[in-house]
């Protein structure tokens, strides 16, 4: 590891103690750790660790003094850094914290003792929460806040827009709402639709992208809505279409239309561009010329095309929904009639990876499962952390007996009552560096299902992280492989992984991959999603919820999946309880068997086990 990474890594771990309010010696000592090592510039780690001096005197830059003279616990992190390439302490801050209050720190002007003073004072952590909070006094009413600091909380978000930053598909799709909103009371609106990478559900946003059905002319309709209130600036375009900033630093391309343009326009506008590129030159083959937001015939004859669809129709072509237009060979399906058909959020009766008060859950059990069953689920799969996981409140094994006690009383009361709901105890096991599934076999047993996931190490390289993971397949208890790559959109990169050998792998052997649907990890992702497809490989869509207002997360997995071309076939949770269980044992049912008719030299071998 280069001495400039390690010292992002440190500058991080002092922003994170200082979030985690960890104390001020504490924060200086990393702060100065990380000018240290900075100054060391491009140099290996290793070897200014190695060096008599310690590093002294041999940086790019000016010096403090020299690695000799570091805090205890900022040499050991250093030293940690050297050997491994990761720091436990930076992983540990990292899952410690909300994911939302990871994504405020990009906000300029907004520190870290700020956001832990909304966090603990308003219960904040997202950025589009705290926007809202500025906006209607909350923020400003906080102590030793006011509403100058509620003004820079704005600014400094409205900043982070105007560089071109990108946010969370959610938060983008609240915004573009909001201003569609707006936008619909001018008179000369008849319809607005969200386009562009909102509508295809990229997992993060650059810009909105709005198509206008506009009474009159589109070019005068698009001056006039220029100047409507929230509007800071033209920046680009021209005529009917407009990009503009707003004084929030948000992005608009608009688009204004007639009326019997709009089915096009809302098409072109939605992207993505190759995709559009490969149905116009299908169109051309045909006969069809685009002009603008128009289609013309050989002869040049205007044809009408009322929606989507139609205009698909028209070229031969089945409907492709708008998750699907990334130009990864949905035309050349849609030409055969060979597109799938994809799932959709209705199709999913169950939710398997939930976390109630046990772990770091905010509700209980009983007020999960009441949550699902509003949404119409028909089982709700309680995986709190286990024990290994002690930041995040991992269960001890007296704590699983009470909550399985628990769970077994409130099976036996929907039962009584003739509802047709159903907890399954399940467990989401830290997968140790070693690649072991915490908790012992026999223990494993008593879960329904197991979700296997890392929450450590993040610095192993592809090969032992993938022979890591490759490793805890091997293990006949684990269900569900949770969160593959580990990424935080925006906030952490993934983990290096050769993951479609460890795809590959899953589908193998019998277990899901999840596709974590948290906005902020939508892990797997879409194209690893089209991986699974192609081997077979079962995908568990998981609403990671901690609360009941976490299965609203179920909405955007979806969307990814869909993006990802699964259909109700390749999803778990598609199932009924009886036959994810059935899916758990399976594994179990034939390792046992393996294991008693195999000869008493073998038991002892790691396949055995």
């Amino acid at each position: 590891m280069l001495c400039r990474t390690a010292a992002h890594a440190l500058s991080s771990i002092a922003t994170l103690l200082e979030l985690h309010d960890a104390g001020k010696d504490r924060v200086r000592a990393m702060q100065h750790a990380a000018r240290v090592v900075g100054n060391l510039g491009d140099r290996e780690l290793a070897e200014c660790l190695a060096s008599p001096d310690g590093g002294e005197g041999r940086g790019d830059g000016p010096q403090d003094d020299g690695l000799t003279s570091l805090s205890g616990e900022a040499r050991a992190v250093i030293q940690e850094l050297a050997e491994s390439n990761g720091s436990e302490l930076l992983e540990r801050l990292q899952e410690e914290t909300p994911e939302g209050l990871l994504e405020m720190l990009r906000i300029p002007g907004l520190g870290p003792a700020r956001i832990r003073a909304i966090h603990d004072g308003l219960d904040i952590d997202t950025v589009m929460d705290l926007e809202q909070a500025a906006r209607d006094g909350r923020l400003a009413a906080l102590p030793r806040f006011g509403d100058k600091t509620a003004e820079r909380v704005l600014k400094g978000i409205a900043d982070l827009r105007a560089t071109g930053a990108a946010v969370l598909w959610s938060h983008a799709r609240a915004e573009a709402a909001r201003i569609a909103e707006v936008l619909r009371s001018h008179p000369d609106v008849l319809r607005i639709e969200i386009a562009g990478s909102i509508r295809r559900r990229l997992e993060t946003v650059r810009d909105i992208d709005l198509v206008v059905a506009v009474r009159g002319s589109p070019s005068v309709v698009a001056q006039s809505l220029s100047q409507m209130r929230g509007v800071r600036e033209v920046i680009g375009g021209s005529g009917r279409t407009l990009s503009l900033r707003l004084d929030d630093g948000a992005h608009v391309d608009l688009h204004c239309v007639r009326a019997d343009q709009f089915a096009l326009a809302w098409w072109r506008a939605t992207g993505s561009a190759a995709h559009v590129k490969q149905v116009t030159d299908h169109a051309a083959a045909r006969g069809f010329t685009l002009v603008g937001d128009e289609v013309r015939d050989a002869t040049g004859a205007l044809i009408p095309v009322a929606d989507e669809a139609e205009w698909y129709a028209r070229l031969g072509l089945t409907w492709v929904p708008p998750e699907q237009r990334e130009a990864t060979g949905e035309v050349e399906a849609a030409a055969q009639g060979a597109l799938p058909a994809l799932l959709g959020e209705q199709d999913l009766v169950g939710a398997l990876h939930c976390h109630s008060q046990y772990s770091d859950g905010g509700a209980t059990v009983e007020q999960m499962a009441a949550a699902a069953q509003a949404r119409g689920l028909r089982y709700l799969g309680v995986s709190d952390h286990s024990q290994s996981n002690t930041y995040a409140g991992g269960l001890a094994r007296d704590a699983i007996l009470r909550q399985h006690d628990e769970i077994d009383a409130l099976n036996a009361r929907y039962a009584a009552d003739g509802i047709d709901f159903r907890v399954l105890k399940g467990i989401e096991a830290d997968i140790l560096p070693c690649g072991r599934v915490d908790y012992d076999a026999a223990f494993l047993e008593r879960f329904d299902f197991v979700i296997g996931s890392i929450h450590s190490r993040y610095g192993m390289n592809a090969r032992q992280m993938t022979d890591r993971v490759l490793k805890a397949l091997d293990d006949p208890h684990l269900t569900i492989l949770g969160h593959p790559t580990g990424r935080l959109l925006l906030t952490r990169e993934p983990y290096a992984i050769d993951l479609d050998a460890v795809i590959a792998k899953a589908g193998a052997v019998g277990v899901a991959v999840e596709l974590n649907a948290d906005p902020h990890r939508l892990d797997i992702d879409w194209q690893a999603c089209r991986v699974a497809r192609e081997h077979g490989t079962l995908v568990s869509i998981g609403p990671d919820a901690h609360s009941p207002q976490g299965f609203d997360n179920l909405e955007l997995g979806v969307a990814v999946a869909r993006k990802g071309w699964l259909t109700p076939e390749n999803v778990l949770n598609t199932r009924s309880a009886d036959d994810v269980l059935a899916f758990a044992r399976a594994r179990r049912t034939l390792s046992n068997h393996a294991s008693v008719s195999a000869p008493a030299s073998a038991s002892t071998s790691p396949s055995a086990h």
